[in-house]
């Protein structure tokens, strides 16, 4: 029974980090927090609190829709930073930073 839990241990303490989910929320036409810090792996989940929808945009990357009062995710892919901002309403930006 030793050698089972000898090797349960070393397969438990050598397992990746738990991915996080980070809360972003819209609120008059504003991303908040505006800058973000995550890892890879990680889930962005946006909370639209207003009466209009808007987008978590990346040039040349990932678009996320986010209809009013209602949510969007996206997983990061990628270490780096990124810059969005939301297509209907050029002034909502935000940045997350990816560590790997």
């Amino acid at each position: 029974m030793r050698p089972l839990l000898l090797a349960l241990a070393l397969a438990l303490g050598a397992s990746p980090a738990f991915a996080a989910t980070i809360e972003v929320t819209i609120d008059k036409l504003v991303f908040s927090p505006a800058n973000v810090q995550a890892k890879v792996g990680d889930t962005i989940e946006w909370t639209n609190n207003d009466i209009l929808a808007h987008t978590a945009t990346v040039k040349g990357g990932w678009d996320v829709m986010i209809p009013a009062k209602s949510k969007g995710k996206v997983t990061l892919k990628a270490a780096g930073a990124v810059d969005y901002f939301c297509r209907f309403h050029p002034n909502m930006k935000g940045r997350i930073e990816v560590t790997p």
